[in-house]
């Protein structure tokens, strides 16, 4: 059964060719916008429908240009886009919208598929996984303005975008009014960073034609919430490209960017939602599941068995974590894979269970690789229905779904014959008890010194939360007191190398040394000496069980670039 997907944020045209240097690259390829709006521009920097019969040749699927299919479906956007439509007269290749092709878990036929399903796993009408949205809450409501953390994105023209919670129509006006501010501190050749209240910290950030906005009362310092801000910029990077965002905007500077973005609020919800709870976000590293080196190694040698011309990156993913990630050696050589890339692809995996119907092969971004440029990413989970572990394998060549799907193939093969899931389904995180420390309750382990890290993924180890941080108001006190000392080490006007916090309801111990980075929290009435002691104990144990938590030689496999494809490319 094939299942033709709607992904309503961004469409191609047949003359997509990747670059050379492993990227589809904005400069050789750009994909071409519904409304044709996208043009050549310089980058501003600023600091601080109905579906046709598909074809057997599944690159080839495309939708009609039947507006009441697109983003919205109403006859308002009809028009709309009708309107900007007439932009697209000075050359550009409208192509309609890009087409994801899900195939479901049976056996795909070549000939005579019918069309079961349009959807989107972005839709609204999707499942979303995690929290509800906000999205219609009442903006002039006590309890919206006693929300913890706000986030707005809007365009220089002031046009909403983004709202965290309530209605981006309900909040234009006050998005028109932090529009106004930004302007006014840059006509007198200023930028305007942040603004301090007793209550408040609001954080400025703009990104070319976006400008970010953050109001928390949390205890977070400039520089956290400007992090968190670039990662919902990257997360719409992701989504669109860099490149296609500033020549969108450079045509029409009032455009409403929320029809290409239709159903990513969820997304972007979910991504707000992990970077409140999820240290990965706050030390930029990459969560390990703890697994026995050698189930580990097995698991890494299976995927660079089953390579393909054009596939860069093949990453196994359990449970949220990591499981081993295999790179393509040229691409080693060139760049890495950063953790705020993987943070960003693991979000959107998670965003829906409509990534959980079938195989799904879709354009993604990677913005600190290359932000303008697009991926090709084939996502299958291999444990249906509990999928708990997640395939993904990224390639820069837009028709290899076959080629990159037989390599799924291969892999649940011998993943089979070696009972891997089994052994996956039994690896769990662990608990701060088994590392023998009486006065231990937590820690955060970063290291610097693992082999070849300048080539790998940055990670970390962390034990599960437990008694007292049970709760998740407990443990967000923790997350909150764990942001406090991170920020005080990394001060940029007096940095720290050893942080001794006696709290309320424990005692904490930061210390950063050029091999590691160390968060800990100990029972309250701990002595320093005993501190000392603990972090000793803790070391010790952790350089013992380091092949268990960590991937400690990442392994990397070499493919053949198609010929096609690399001639195309040269071409340019």
């Amino acid at each position: 059964m094939l299942i033709l997907l709607r992904f309503p944020n961004v469409a191609y045209s047949d003359s997509d060719v990747p670059s050379e240097n492993h990227c589809v690259n904005e400069n050789h390829w750009m994909p071409s916008d519904p409304e044709g709006l996208l043009e050549s521009a310089d980058p501003t920097s600023i600091e601080s429908s109905q579906p046709q019969e598909p074809s057997t040749d599944m690159h080839k699927l495309h939708i009609d240009e039947d507006r009441s299919l697109r983003a919205g479906g109403s006859e308002t956007d009809s028009g709309k886009a009708s309107e900007d439509s007439a932009l697209a007269d000075n050359g550009h290749d409208d192509s309609g919208e890009f087409v994801v092709t899900v195939l479901a878990r049976g056996k795909i036929e070549e000939q005579g598929l019918d069309i079961k399903e349009v959807s989107s796993p972005l839709s609204e009408s999707g499942t979303p996984l995690g929290p509800p949205s906000h999205r219609n809450e009442d903006v002039t409501a006590d309890s919206w303005r006693q929300h913890r953390k706000h986030v707005f994105v809007l365009s220089e023209a002031g046009k909403p975008i983004y709202s965290r919670y309530g209605s981006e129509e309900a909040l234009s006006s006050t998005m028109g009014v932090m529009m106004a501010l930004v302007s006014f501190v840059q006509s007198g050749n200023n930028i305007i960073r942040s603004v301090y209240s007793d209550e408040h910290t609001v954080v400025f950030m703009q990104q070319g034609p976006l400008v970010l906005v953050s109001v928390s009362s949390s205890r977070q310092s400039e520089q956290q919430l400007c992090n968190e801000l670039l990662y919902v910029y990257n997360q719409i990077i992701s989504m669109l490209t860099q490149a296609s965002i500033n020549r969108i905007f450079e045509h029409k500077k009032n455009y409403d960017l929320r029809r290409l973005l239709v159903g990513s609020e969820k997304i972007l919800d979910g991504l707000l939602n992990l970077v409140d709870s999820d240290p990965s976000f706050l030390l930029s590293a990459v969560h390990c599941l703890p697994l026995a080196s050698s189930l580990r190694d097995s698991l890494s040698q299976i995927l660079q068995k089953a390579i393909t011309p054009n596939l860069v990156f093949s990453i196994l993913i359990a449970k949220n974590q990591l499981l081993t990630i295999v790179q393509e050696k040229m691409v080693i050589d060139e760049a890495r894979l950063e953790p705020a890339d993987l943070h960003l692809l693991l979000n959107l995996i998670g965003a829906s269970s409509a990534f959980q119907a079938g195989e799904i092969w879709t354009p993604i971004c990677l913005p600190s690789f290359n932000p303008d440029c697009y991926f090709y990413a084939y996502i299958s989970y291999l444990d249906p229905p509990e999928c708990t572990v997640c395939l993904v394998l990224l390639s820069t060549d837009k028709e290899a779904f076959y080629s990159v799907a037989e390599c799924k193939r291969k892999i649940e093969e011998a993943m089979q014959t070696q009972n891997a899931l089994n052994s996956i389904a039994k690896a769990h995180s662990y608990s701060v008890s088994q590392v023998g420390v009486s006065d231990l309750r937590h820690f955060m382990y970063k290291p610097f010194d693992v082999p070849d890290n300048h080539r790998q993924l940055t990670q970390f180890t962390s034990p599960e939360m437990e008694a007292p941080y049970g709760s998740g108001e407990e443990r967000m006190r923790l997350l909150d007191l764990y942001r406090d000392m991170h920020s005080r080490i990394h001060s940029t006007s007096r940095p720290l190398k050893l942080i001794y916090h006696v709290a309320e309801r424990e005692t904490l111990l930061a210390w950063v040394t050029s091999k590691f980075e160390l968060y800990t929290c100990l029972s309250p009435l701990v002595t320093k000496t005993c501190a000392i002691n603990a972090i000793t104990k803790l070391l010790r144990w952790i350089k013992k069980e380091e092949d268990r938590l960590f991937i400690r030689y990442p392994p990397k496999y070499s493919t053949t670039p198609n010929p096609s494809k690399s001639s195309k490319a040269d071409a340019h």
